[in-house]
């Protein structure tokens, strides 16, 4: 694989679900457009005759993006509805303390809070029914509009989302996760806050 390659495979790859247009491609790399679309055609050949890869690479309108193979697909619907028998990661915390905190929130506005990507942690969150669509925003494109469910508050043993402390973060779902409910007391944020924390903060009070 060459630099080039290499270069648009990452491209596509943090492009995530929205993929990438070949404008795009051709001003990151500072190649030319017939070069690029040279790599898109073999990295798409790539994709389809390797029997060993789960991926391949399609095109959506103006869009290159990377998704799964059909033959793959058993497995991922396993991942994302396995039952929770543990605690949720961190990455998960997070999103679901955006969420929670700032519902109904586009996906947009939680990867700005974050600085990630969550469009696959949304999902997986959406799949475990802790949150779910609640509408489009009245913007550019109609984004899903998210929102916590009846069974996010039974995961974490509240009555309604008034029972959550005034501000939040991964860490306080964190412990609503690990604590007997009968003798709750959530710390609001731990001594040193985070960049996670004082995004949360800033975008709690400019609403």
């Amino acid at each position: 694989m060459n630099d080039l390659d290499a270069q648009i495979e990452a491209l596509l790859f943090v492009s995530g679900d929205e993929g990438v247009k070949l404008a795009e491609l051709t001003a990151a790399t500072e190649a030319k457009a017939d070069q690029v679309m040279e790599t898109l055609q073999r990295l798409q050949t790539k994709y389809a005759t390797d029997a060993g890869s789960g991926l391949m690479l399609v095109k959506h309108g103006q869009q290159y993006q990377l998704v799964t193979k059909t033959e793959v697909a058993p497995v991922i619907h396993q991942y994302f509805t396995a039952p929770i028998t543990s605690n949720l990661s961190q990455s998960a915390l997070e999103v679901l303390a955006i969420v929670a905190y700032q519902q109904p929130v586009t996906r947009i506005d939680v990867d700005e809070i974050r600085g990630v990507k969550s469009s696959a942690m949304l999902q997986k969150l959406v799949l475990r029914n802790l949150i779910s669509v609640q509408g489009r925003a009245d913007e550019a494109g109609r984004p899903n509009l998210y929102g916590t469910t009846e069974y996010f508050l039974d995961y974490f043993g509240l009555d309604a989302l008034t029972d959550l402390p005034e501000l939040g973060t991964a860490q306080t779902l964190e412990h609503l996760q690990a604590s007997d409910q009968n003798d709750l007391e959530v710390p609001l944020f731990k001594e040193t806050e985070s960049a996670f924390t004082s995004d949360l903060l800033d975008e709690s009070e400019t609403n």
